[in-house]
């Protein structure tokens, strides 16, 4: 009797685990760029000035001019890690969508929210970011003629929420994933990534209603 002595490698996780790492760091740098940027638009609900003396102290420090293709390669970058996880295919999306439903489980339906807002925000921020960065400098006055020009208030009434689902949701998925959060505190936390979510979503709609209104 003869026996296959051949071992099969198995593929080691150390890759995995980096890429998951790399994943968790650029969520957070982005993260952190988003309540960046929300501290210098919704300075306008307070006054034009502010936000603009906000806006010229970046663009003093080069923050806009390099910093705005830095951030938007970091966006592709954490895209593009996220998608390792991402079923591109129908049969694929199909199953997810049967599990979700059948689990009826709030972590996996947050896991389908960001993957959906993730689509939209990426060719949504690509343009936004276009448009900002091709008209420099920022100002409240310009921001306001932007909004009230064309289909840019739709857009943005769009985009805010769905940038803020994605990063409430994010939030709560890295500390859950990587133990910040115990299974105990989920319900704490829950309460918590929704109050985040009413408020920056209330200041967005504010942000955009003080714009509108702002005479250019």
């Amino acid at each position: 009797m003869s026996f296959n002595s051949t071992v099969t490698p198995v593929k080691s996780g150390r890759s995995d685990a980096i890429l998951d790492w790399l994943q968790m760091f650029s969520g957070v740098a982005l993260i952190i760029f988003v309540f960046m940027h929300m501290s210098l638009v919704s300075s306008v609900i307070f006054s034009p000035a502010i936000m603009d003396t906000i806006a010229h102290t970046y663009e003093e420090n080069y923050m806009a001019q390099i910093g705005g293709p830095i951030l938007f390669l970091l966006f592709l970058f954490h895209f593009y890690l996220a998608a390792r996880k991402i079923p591109f295919r129908l049969e694929g999306q199909k199953t997810i969508w049967k599990h979700a439903k059948m689990m009826k489980h709030r972590d996996t339906w947050l896991w389908i929210v960001q993957v959906a807002s993730a689509m939209l925000i990426l060719v949504m921020g690509a343009i936004h970011m276009w448009a900002v960065l091709s008209d420099l400098p920022i100002t409240a006055a310009r921001s306001a003629e932007r909004v009230q020009s064309g289909p840019w208030i739709y857009f943005y009434l769009v985009l805010a929420p769905l940038v803020v689902l994605h990063v409430v949701a994010g939030l709560y998925r890295i500390a859950v994933k990587w133990g910040v959060i115990k299974a105990y505190q989920r319900g704490r936390l829950n309460r918590f990534a929704t109050g985040l979510a009413v408020v920056f979503i209330c200041i967005g709609l504010a942000t955009l209603v003080r714009f509108m209104t702002l005479t250019t």
